[in-house]
């Protein structure tokens, strides 16, 4: 239920498969490819390097009743802490440590790895984005550690975490925003491509405010500024009501994922229209990959 996905090709099966398996180099201490064992779960800690940040109580409750009914089925990726072998840090897997203490459990499935700082970083980036787990912010930032602590390139990082090297610029933009929009992205009063539409501008946390007071989507924000770029006044238009509550979701789901515009018209009866928008080439491809399961999930 919470198997990290391996590709049989593609970009991120090899960045994935150099970090937990194979032909990793370790520590005389452990095999290559990590030694399992059942730990107290008291003797688990979490790692400061993990990007996440935020676990919201809903989605942990749920984990912890499915680890309640059907076990831990995936171990969890640790290594040793500090200098001593009888406690570890979490490398992948903090959520399901989480709900595996809310469930009750006094001792969990670990796999121990031999891994330094940088690969841990990468590691867990891999595992949260593969995952939608990170907000836009969250993935923002360990892109943005990848770089600055370990010399990364763009292109390397986008090679390693299997996104094209557009998405990783879109994301890493806003960093740029003022730190009070990024906190709404943060607990989700706003989405990453509500974001995108405000980087670079002085009045954006207005305009943030704006959103959320108006309930305005995407398409609108983008309307707005184009108009305000335009030397008008702006005024949008409210939120239609045509799209139910689902629909948003799955439209906000789908972009932040891809870090493209989505948007669902419906037609008639249950049919309708999947529009993704796209800025360059280097995007239509990524969408071409996606879509012949070239880049994994």
């Amino acid at each position: 239920m919470t198997a990290i996905p391996m590709q049989k090709n593609g970009r991120l099966g090899r960045g994935l498969a150099s970090l937990i398996g194979d032909a990793t180099p370790s520590s005389p201490k452990l095999p290559p490819e990590g030694e399992h064992r059942v730990v107290g779960i008291e003797k688990v800690s979490a790692s400061s390097i993990n990007p996440r940040k935020e676990f919201k109580a809903d989605e942990l409750k749920e984990l912890a009743d499915s680890i309640t009914q059907k076990g831990l089925v995936q171990p969890i990726i640790v290594r040793f802490k500090g200098d001593t072998e009888s406690e570890y840090e979490i490398v992948a897997g903090e959520r399901r440590w989480r709900a595996a203490q809310q469930a009750g459990f006094h001792t969990i499935p670990v796999v121990v790895r031999d891994l330094d700082d940088q690969e841990v970083l990468e590691l867990a980036i891999i595992e949260n984005v593969q995952r939608a787990d990170l907000n836009a912010i969250e993935e923002a930032n360990g892109y943005r550690d990848l770089i600055q602590k370990y010399s990364y390139t763009q292109d390397k990082v986008a090679d390693v975490i299997g996104k094209s090297r557009s998405h990783l610029a879109n994301t890493m933009r806003l960093l740029k925003l003022p730190t009070d929009v990024q906190t709404m992205v943060q607990d989700g009063r706003l989405t990453a491509g509500h974001a995108r539409a405000l980087v670079g501008r002085e009045d954006a946390e207005q305009l943030a405010q704006r959103i959320v007071d108006q309930n305005l989507n995407v398409r609108d924000i983008e309307a707005l500024v184009q108009t305000l770029n335009d030397g008008g006044e702006g005024a949008p238009r409210k939120r239609t009501r045509e799209k139910d509550a689902d629909t948003r979701a799955f439209e906000t789901e789908m972009s932040d994922v891809l870090g493209l515009k989505i948007e669902i018209k419906r037609g008639s009866g249950e049919s309708g229209t999947l529009q993704i928008k796209y800025g360059n080439f280097d995007q239509l491809d990524y969408i071409r990959m996606r879509l012949l399961g070239a880049v994994g999930e």
